[in-house]
């Protein structure tokens, strides 16, 4: 008996790192999100999940204010149905830090 085939879903990842504090360095913080981002959707590929290449990326940006180039460019990517589901680092004043998927369309 054939498995049934998994929709692909095409998943995004969007950092944020809200000052300059060490983002010249060769490893920084929104790369360390992005690694983290990248192990949990490559987790996921039994499920179809698959990564888009682009960087979504707000190195020195609040986030008080969703005026940040690379959320808005993401944004306009989502309403133009470029992905299934973005994946982000939970907020470190939420209840934990982590991986988080946020699906946009099934």
């Amino acid at each position: 008996m054939d498995k049934p085939v998994k929709k692909l879903l095409r998943c995004a990842v969007y950092t944020r790192k809200s000052t300059e504090h060490n983002l010249d360095l060769e490893f920084n913080s929104l790369d360390a999100q992005r690694e983290a981002c990248e192990a949990y959707i490559k987790s996921q590929a039994h499920e179809g999940w698959r990564l888009v290449p682009a960087h979504y990326d707000d190195g020195a940006f609040s986030g008080a204010s969703l005026d940040r180039p690379a959320l808005q460019d993401l944004l306009t990517e989502v309403r133009a149905s470029a992905f299934a589901s973005l994946v982000l680092m939970a907020s470190r004043s939420a209840a934990g830090t982590g991986v988080s998927p946020v699906r946009t369309r099934t």
